[in-house]
């Protein structure tokens, strides 16, 4: 089995060797989609519809792919992406790219084949379209859905009808019946009703079944015909309603193991008329059983329990089935494998009558009337397995009446249960068969056996030698008809040897081909039962006419018209011209296609003696003018011309001729009876004179061998020849070339002298010529050189002029620069002399304010000197401290400073050096470079880690020394606040101020407090408040002293700012050494 998986593709092969599907499963190939960029996901087949010839179906998966696979091409392309799930598919309609497909959102679209393109959307249903049904026109169709069912008219896409039926009887099913405008409706009530399709009119409903028999209907599948219905639901049982007869005729029993039916499809036979006797059933189990209606016998299934089927479409023609699994993927199977085995020979015709009554059918039962119901049981045997069906007796089978039929009839008995002599009475009544009809008559009427594997084997022998140019003999216009032609022919030539040395037999097959050219099979077995049976004794006389035979049709001549004969022979007319024509053509040439077809109903109707009688009643018919043909030539263009005759009359005259003809003279005792083709195996064909073939077959391959080495040594001759004749040639050009270099030769010496003078004259002409363009040559290169040499000169001057202009530029921009700068500094002087002024004007008006308070304490001021002296000192000692070490802290932090830059300025230096260094490396030396980077890397990184050592040694010291100073400043600080409270308590208690030198004290002792927070202060400001503290005996020296006491303050307040500027800037110096350090003792960074 293969398997096809079409991945990605857009279009490609079905199958990629030729498929041999097996008898067992007779798959020829099966179908995937597998995402090739999600492998594990696959998409999966919903549904799949044939076309109305049956090669060429399309599928639909569930995301939206339709997908359209030609079987006799081999090939499948992507015809449209709905990106929809289809819900169902129909591929026949009128015309014949177009398709109608259901999607999952309850509308239904058309799409064409060859172009890819939406033709029609149409909408209406409100829930999923289950079944899409299309006329046997295609210009309508039905699209059914749980709720309603709609008819519209696919030429305009419209809506013509709509069917609505109430919520608690929904629609199960609505399709058009074949070869009729009836549209038959099915509901979950199992109520069946047929309307007219063109009024809608209700024509009849089908008795529903009240014998307990109820299906709960669910499947259905109409014959061809449209005369027979089966339905099929939650139950093993099978209805099968007679629609001639309104009535259910019979009921047919599954096996047990068959629970429920989910579908149904007809299996169509060639020549069956539409009446189909093979009936599938799609059970619950996923295995689709082939049974024959008639005989009850399982004839073969598909699907297995591993892999059930899902649904299955059966193609219009019979020949292939196609299935959709349950794992997604596609079945395609070859019904001819199928059934090959049914081509056996058939079972013996006696056969015992059970005449025991079923209770089912003793009776009509009510809703059933007039008609008679069989109830049978489907037997579990295949009828393609002899050897299994011993033990499998049909029980059941129909109850006939008693046989009474004689030997003739059985002899008038067809197989397909027709009957001979009303076929005959038929034919006579109406002079043919129905045209529609007549293939299947004609089947019957020889008793084709089939034999698929017999016919086959000799396909697979190839084309006979014989027949490999029989395009040559025979141009016929149509490529197929010529193929099949030849492989008939072959298949014959194969079959019987001489049917290959036969020249006339594409005559004979011809007609049969052209009827038969879609079925090979039934074209080679008709033509080979009219050469066993009609064409008895042509070949006794090979490689001759078959005198006997010709002999037979001039005795009949002779005896029905002397006269007629008489002129042929005064004439030389032999039966050669005007009976052998007729016969090895088989009327093909004189008679139209509805005329021959006409006699050929008749010839297989009768004995095969009825066509020489057709011979002589064509001769006889056409005896006017005949007798009036004195040429042979003319004779011979009768008979191989189509003339104006009566086809009737010859057949009624040969019929005459039939029956009045005397038993002596008669066909029929020589021509045997006739025989069909045996089943299985074709029958041995050696009535002819084998040895006179084998001569031909000796004689003719001796020729050919011969022809070949004639053909060799004609060709080794002709080679001989061109090579002479070559040599000859080439000889008599070699001199006409010599004659010819000599004649050039004394032409090219003249041309020679003629061209060597034109070229001394050429040369001067050119050196004068170079002289001047030398010279020209040197005046434009002075000239140049002169005007480069101006135009350096102007781009000198350009650059003087651009150069003082730049220095103007500076020049002016430095001045107004300065201008600018002298202008902010007078602002700026002008600001501070006026702040001066106000400054003074304030230090007056507070002057002249608190001169006013001090006057009243000057007396308590002067008790109090000396004791502010004394403490005056001792604080201007601490403040003395606390200024060295200010001082200290200043020089520290200026030294941490100018240590980090001048570390940072030599650490860039460095980095520059080394940069320098190796970039200078690399361009004199490339090949070293890789080492040198890598020692240099290690000299730098050894290098900064010392000096990184080295560094943060000396901050470690640094900061060590920054500690201990601080600790002593703390210590000191703190030792001077507790000598200053001491000295503040001993000198509280022996002295006794009043009131106003308290509250001075107090305001003393919070200045001293506030002055021994401070870290800091400026030297200047310590003196000016010492001296204005030791300046203590007029009122205006004391009044300095507030004044400048009172500034104090305000110099303390900036002097923590200050100390606060300079922590923190120390912070951020310390801060910006951090972060640039660690760069510089990385032992892995790279130089670039």
């Amino acid at each position: 089995m293969q398997t096809t998986d079409l991945g990605n593709k857009e279009s490609g092969k079905i199958w990629h060797r030729k498929p041999n599907p097996s008898t067992n499963e007779g798959i020829i190939v099966n179908i995937v989609h597998v995402d090739a960029s999600h492998p594990s996901k696959s998409a999966r087949f919903l549904h799949a519809g044939f076309d109305s010839a049956g090669d060429s179906f399309i599928a639909g998966d569930h995301l939206g792919n339709v997908y359209l696979f030609n079987l006799n091409r081999n090939r499948f392309d992507l015809v449209q992406k709905t990106m929809q799930a289809c819900t169902a598919i129909a591929f026949n309609l009128h015309r014949r790219t177009e398709f109608l497909v259901a999607l999952a959102d309850n509308s239904v679209k058309c799409f064409d084949t060859g172009a890819k393109e939406l033709v029609s959307w149409m909408r209406g249903h409100e829930s999923a379209v289950t079944s899409i049904s299309v006329h046997p026109s295609g210009r309508y169709a039905v699209t059914t859905s749980s709720d309603t069912a709609q008819l519209w008219d696919l030429d305009t896409f419209q809506r013509k009808r709509k069917l609505n039926v109430r919520q608690s009887v929904g629609i199960q099913k609505v399709f058009f019946l074949p070869l009729s405008n009836t549209i038959l409706s099915c509901f979950k009530d199992d109520s069946i009703f047929a309307w007219e399709s063109d009024t809608l009119a209700c024509k009849y409903q089908l008795p529903i079944p009240e014998d307990g028999t109820k299906l709960r209907y669910k499947a259905f599948a109409i014959t061809r015909d449209g005369r027979m219905l089966a339905a099929g639901g939650k139950s093993n049982n099978l209805h099968l309603w007679c629609l001639d007869s309104k009535q259910l005729f019979r009921i047919i029993q599954m096996p047990t193991k068959v629970r429920s039916v989910q579908q149904l499809e007809f299996l169509p036979e060639n020549f069956d008329g539409g009446s189909s006797q093979i009936l599938g059933v799609l059970s619950q189990d996923g295995i689709m059983r082939f049974i024959n209606i008639q005989t009850c016998k399982l004839v073969f299934d598909i699907g297995s329990h591993d892999n059930g089927i899902v649904t299955s479409s059966v193609s219009p023609n019979g020949r292939y089935i196609t299935s959709v699994m349950e794992n997604g993927s596609l079945n395609i199977y070859s019904v001819q494998a199928l059934s090959k085995e049914l081509n056996k020979p058939p079972p013996p015709l006696v056969k015992m009558v059970d005449l025991s009554k079923d209770k089912d059918s003793t009776g009509n039962k009510s809703g059933v009337s007039g008609a008679s119901q069989e109830k049978v049981r489907v037997s579990s045997g295949r009828t393609c397995r002899p050897w299994k069906s011993k033990d499998q007796i049909v029980r059941t089978k129909y109850l006939r009446p008693e046989d009474t039929t004689t030997s003739e009839d059985k002899e008038n008995t067809l197989p397909a249960g027709l009957s001979k002599q009303r076929l005959q009475a038929l034919l006579k009544g109406f002079g043919e068969y129905p045209a529609k009809y007549r293939m299947f008559i004609w089947r019957s009427l020889l008793q084709l056996p089939e034999n698929h594997a017999a016919f086959s084997s000799l396909l697979d022998k190839g084309t006979h030698t014989q027949y490999k140019l029989l395009h040559q003999e025979y141009p016929i216009k149509s490529r197929k008809l010529l193929r099949v032609l030849q492989r008939t022919l072959s298949a014959l030539a194969h079959w019987s040897a001489i049917f290959g040395e036969t020249k006339y037999l594409p005559l004979l097959a011809f007609p049969f081909v052209k009827l038969f050219q879609n079925n090979q099979l039934i074209c080679f077995e008709v033509v080979a039962t009219v050469i066993t049976n009609w064409c008895q004794h042509w070949f006794e006389y090979f490689p001759n006419p078959p005198i006997n035979i010709l002999g037979m049709v001039e005795n009949l001549l002779a005896h029905h018209d002397k006269e007629l004969l008489q002129h042929f022979i005064n004439y030389g007319v032999t039966s050669q011209v005007y009976a052998w024509p007729l016969l090895e053509t088989l009327f093909s040439e004189v008679l139209t296609r509805e005329e021959w077809l006409r006699l050929f109903d008749n010839v297989f109707s009768n004995h095969p003696s009825f066509l020489l009688m057709a011979v002589v009643s064509y001769i006889i018919s056409s005896r006017s003018p005949l007798l009036h043909c004195n040429q042979k030539d003319d004779f011979e263009y009768f008979f191989h011309h189509r003339n104006n005759l009566d086809i009737g009359n010859m057949i009624r005259e040969a019929y005459h001729l039939m029956d009045t003809s005397p038993a002596e003279i008669h066909p029929r005792r020589l021509l045997s009876d006739f025989e069909p083709l045996t089943r299985g195996q074709y029958p041995i064909f050696n009535k002819y004179p084998k040895f006179i073939v084998d001569y031909q077959g000796q004689e003719r391959e001796r020729i050919r061998q011969e022809e070949i080495e004639y053909l060799r040594e004609r060709q080794l001759t002709h080679k001989v020849e061109a090579e002479a004749v070559k040599r000859r040639l080439e000889d008599e050009a070699w001199y006409q070339q010599q004659e010819l270099l000599k004649g050039a030769e004394e032409q090219r010496r003249k041309l020679l002298m003629d061209e060597e003078q034109k070229l001394l004259h050429q040369r001067q002409r050119l050196a004068t010529v170079k002289r001047e363009l030398r010279l020209k040559e040197l005046q434009l290169l002075d000239a140049a050189r002169r005007r480069f040499l101006r135009y350096q000169q102007d781009q000198r001057k350009m650059e003087l002029r651009r150069l003082d202009d730049e220095l103007e530029r500076k020049m002016s921009l430095r001045e107004r620069e300065t201008a600018t700068i002298a202008k902010d500094v007078e602002i700026r002087q002008m600001e501070l002399e006026a702040q001066r002024r106000f400054f003074e004007q304030q230090l007056a008006k507070e002057q002249e304010a608190v001169t006013q308070e001090v006057k009243g304490e000057m007396d308590a001021n002067r008790r109090r000197a000396d004791l502010e002296e004394q403490m005056f000192w001792r604080l201007m000692e601490t403040e003395e401290d606390l200024k060295d070490k200010k001082l200290l802290e200043e020089s520290l932090a200026k030294a941490e400073r100018l240590c980090v830059e001048t570390d940072w300025k030599i650490q860039t230096l460095q980095k520059q050096k080394c940069d320098d260094q190796e970039r200078g490396k690399r361009y004199v030396e490339v090949s070293k470079m890789t080492d040198d980077v890598r020692e240099k890397e290690r000299e730098l990184c050894d290098v900064l880690k010392a000096m990184e050592t080295r560094k943060w040694a000396e901050v470690s010291e640094k900061m060590t020394q920054l500690e201990t100073e601080e600790l002593a400043s703390s210590a000191l600080r703190a030792k001077r606040n507790q000598f200053l409270q001491e000295r503040l308590r001993q000198e509280a208690e022996p002295v006794n101020i009043s009131e106003d030198g308290n509250e001075y004290f107090e305001r003393l002792r919070d200045l001293s407090r506030n002055s021994t927070q401070n870290d800091f202060s400026s030297s200047a400001e310590r003196h000016v408040a010492e001296n204005v503290c030791l300046n203590d005996v007029s009122a205006s020296d004391s009044s300095t002293h507030f004044s400048l006491d009172r500034g104090r303050g305000e110099l303390e307040n900036r002097e923590r700012a200050l100390i606060s500027e300079v922590r923190e800037l120390r912070q951020k110096l310390a801060t910006q050494a951090r972060r640039k350090y660690p760069q510089l003792h990385f032992s892995e960074t790279n130089w670039t």
